[in-house]
């Protein structure tokens, strides 16, 4: 995939701002004790939907409805920020839109998608399963289907990443997490773009790890997913597109535990008083992960959403 130079990325961020303001890059000095590290985070948790799928969503059906006019209809699958980017982007351009749900996704990102004009439906037991059910559900129906990973849902993330890189102090190492591959794609995009040489580091959960080891294999590896608080990264067949750019232009992939994610969870909110979905803290877990080896550098993070369900963060934050 041929990734997007700066005028292409600066083009999406006007669209991208005529729906959201730039989202802050702060460094916290608690979390930098806790890090041992200066740690720049990201907070894609402060956009109008709660992360940065609004992004992807606005530039990708913007495209669209200019290379595809007569489109009405569209249909995509979730676990739910997605969902919501595209519901409200969808809106925004006229079109209907249809998202597709696996059973037990979480209540609150299904009633923001509803509330957004979406209709619902639930199929299979993960992403996988979901997306695939999609594809036929578009096709019977006649409407387009909006892919998981796309070079215009890259371009999208890529604003995120410009904003970082423009805001931020010089960075070592930039942690992103990877679920279908448009944000670390995005960071790539910018990064290259900019011509810095900040080390890019993809993160995923180890109950989700087809995409580690499709790039330790270098090519796609499918794996079954288990149940994981970070339901954004829960990707059981990677993009070959998308894997392609993380071989070209990611240093490695770090996987973090259940237990890690909930803590980083907790520490985000104790030392910033931010909430982080688990696949917005999944970096955070990483450099937590990764003490010794970024000790004393100047190291960022993206926390790529905050749409947890009240109950499961209640009960995360009361663990010890």
């Amino acid at each position: 995939m041929e990734l997007p130079e700066i005028d292409e990325l600066r083009r999406a961020t006007e669209l991208v701002r005529t729906v959201m303001p730039p989202t802050p890059t702060f460094t916290w000095p608690l979390l930098n004790r806790r890090a041992g590290a200066e740690v720049w985070l990201k907070h894609e948790n402060h956009s109008p939907l709660g992360a940065f799928k609004l992004r992807t969503a606005m530039v990708y059906i913007d495209w669209l409805k200019r290379e595809h006019p007569g489109i009405t209809a569209v249909v995509a699958a979730t676990r739910g920020n997605y969902g919501q980017g595209i519901a409200s982007a969808a809106a925004r351009f006229g079109l209907k839109a249809t998202i597709v749900v696996p059973h037990g996704n979480s209540r609150e990102k299904n009633r923001a998608m509803q509330a957004l004009g979406a209709e619902l439906v639930e199929h299979g037991e993960d992403f996988q399963a979901a997306l695939e059910y999609s594809r036929e559900l578009a096709s019977r129906a006649g409407a387009h289907h909006a892919p998981a990973f796309h070079r215009t849902l890259a371009v999208g993330a890529g604003t995120y990443a410009l904003e970082m890189f423009e805001t931020a102090p010089e960075l070592d190492t930039i942690y992103v997490p990877v679920g279908m591959g448009s944000s670390i794609c995005g960071m790539a995009a910018a990064r290259k773009a900019l011509g810095l040489k900040t080390k890019i580091v993809g993160v995923t959960a180890k109950a989700a790890p087809a995409t580690a080891l499709s790039f330790a294999a270098g090519h796609v590896v499918p794996h079954a997913v288990s149940s994981t608080v970070a339901d954004g990264v829960s990707c059981r067949i990677p993009v070959e597109d998308a894997l392609e750019v993380m071989l070209k232009y990611v240093e490695r992939f770090v996987e973090v535990g259940e237990d890690e994610i909930r803590t980083a969870m907790r520490a985000i909110y104790e030392d910033t008083h931010n909430v982080a979905e688990g696949a917005g803290a999944v970096t955070t877990a990483a450099i937590l992960q990764e003490r010794t080896r970024i000790a004393g550098k100047r190291v960022g993070a993206i926390i790529t959403g905050g749409n947890v369900d009240r109950e499961v963060f209640a009960s995360i934050l009361g663990a010890s």
